[in-house]
């Protein structure tokens, strides 16, 4: 009789999230489930955990709140991935286990599932892959339109579609192909929705393999308000929407704030929560804009990510409005 020894558990896990591909990230380690510390946790960890529970790519990093509070012990803290690592127990980290930490702080992980961008020069980039019968699959650039990469651009939080790279661009799979032609509309949130077609017979290799470039994922915008150009602060960091807080907050940095979202000129800064308080982070403040600048994140600002800063203090903008042109005529 030979004896094999027990498998491992698996060491990592999401739960409480819409799939087993997202939610509040929990590993193994001394014998217990635990969760993990969100400070210093970001997209290259994410990706990680992602990659080692074969959900595709990275989406975001939202704050454990998103996901409820775990319980028992938070087991590991300050996690640090380059991103290329295979498992998460490859990435350094501190032991957690002597530090009564909240579980406010829990991070959390959303993965793409069953779509991904491969070989780019980031993760808003690269082939064109889709998860079929758990394995990965190429897609052929015939069954690839502008209305399929306006729902992947999408669903990775990559903003919109830029071009359709046809022929291997980013060079050839050497997996399945998947057999399908998608049928998106270009509104759906996700690939799973759109309706499919078998695929007409032809001769597709890894030759045709489709790849994609999407804009990257939009990092400002106004909400609550009366119109897109009004309304509390929202940016996006670190994998996360959160809001910023009030001090410091000017014309100045209003003006980016326009200019960047195409808003015209700003008006006024409203504080004190005055669109309502947001969810999610606080995760600027005392931003520092000379007026001049073309995009918020150019500005200066303090992290405030790891402080649980009430929304109270939220900012606002309101701006002038769009700006349209009608021949010689400015409106």
């Amino acid at each position: 009789i030979i004896f094999s020894p027990s498998p491992e558990p698996d060491d990592v896990r999401l739960v409480n999230g819409s799939s087993s591909c997202s939610g509040r990230v929990q590993v193994f380690r001394w014998g217990q489930w635990g969760t993990v510390y969100h400070r210093n946790w970001d997209m290259n960890d994410a990706a990680v955990v992602c990659r080692q529970l074969d959900c595709g790519s990275a989406v975001s990093v939202p704050s454990g709140d998103r996901f409820g509070e775990g319980s028992g012990k938070m087991v590991l803290g300050d996690v640090s991935c380059s991103g290329t690592e295979s498992a998460l127990r490859e990435c350094g980290s501190l032991d957690g286990r002597e530090h009564n930490l909240p579980h406010t702080f829990d991070a959390g992980v959303i993965c793409s599932d069953i779509v991904r961008l491969e070989g780019g020069a980031d993760r808003c980039s690269g082939r064109v892959e889709v998860k079929f019968n758990h394995s990965w699959a190429s897609v052929c650039d015939a069954d690839f339109d502008w209305q399929d990469a306006q729902v992947v651009c999408r669903e990775l939080d990559c903003g919109s579609p830029i071009d359709i790279h046809r022929g291997s661009h980013f060079g050839q799979d050497e997996g399945a192909i998947w057999s399908k032609h998608f049928q998106c509309e270009g509104r759906e949130p996700f690939l799973h929705q759109c309706l499919t077609s078998d695929r007409p017979e032809q001769n597709c290799t890894h030759g045709s393999d489709v790849g994609l470039t999407c804009s990257g994922p939009d990092d400002l915008r106004l909400v609550n308000g009366s119109s897109p150009c009004s309304g509390t602060v929202e940016v996006y960091r670190w994998g996360q929407w959160g809001t910023v807080a009030q001090y410091n907050w000017d014309l100045n940095d209003a003006a980016v704030v326009c200019r960047q979202l195409g808003c015209g000129s700003a008006v006024v800064t409203p504080i004190r929560a005055h669109f309502g308080e947001g969810s999610g982070r606080v995760l600027l403040r005392d931003v520092s804009c000379n007026g001049s600048e073309s995009a918020l994140r150019d500005c200066g600002a303090v992290d405030l990510r790891h402080i649980d800063f009430p929304h109270k203090f939220d900012a606002g903008v309101i701006c002038s409005g769009r700006i349209q042109y009608l021949g010689d005529c400015r409106l």
